[in-house]
């Protein structure tokens, strides 16, 4: 079994594209997770690029989706000093790669900026490990 942390954009690729995630993986996320999903959605519709009724619906699946959410004291300490040491003013990014060397196997990231960061501290997984048994 591995325990990989996800960002907004792999929960949005696993439902947009029908992905069923591989029995015995167990999907993690930062607190601050649910808010990034809303956002982005949001914000493809203000854009033009989705519908409501498309993007609510996504919004509705992630929901289903089995992510156990953490956002305790621990992971914040650590975030911030995640954030001190890839140089980075905010914390947000920090939190997955936080909560990746605190409970993670892996971070599976749809952002290649932090998927490159990340990698200096943690394992970053491509996608399709997500599907592997």
């Amino acid at each position: 079994m591995s325990r990989f942390v996800i960002d907004a954009g792999t929960a949005l690729r696993i439902v947009t594209e029908g992905v069923v995630v591989a029995p015995g993986h167990e999907l993690l996320a930062p607190t601050l997770w649910r808010s990034q999903v809303l956002a982005t959605l949001h914000e493809a519709v203000a854009r033009g690029e989705l519908p409501a009724d498309v993007a609510l619906a996504r919004l509705d699946a992630v929901g289903r989706l089995p992510v156990r959410l953490l956002g305790d004291a621990v992971l914040r300490r650590n975030a911030w000093k995640v954030a001190d040491a890839l140089g980075h003013a905010s914390t947000y990014d920090a939190e997955y790669v936080a909560l990746t060397k605190l409970q993670g196997d892996a971070l599976v990231t749809a952002d290649p900026e932090l998927a490159r960061a990340a990698a200096t501290l943690v394992r970053v997984a491509p996608f399709e490990e997500l599907t592997a048994g």
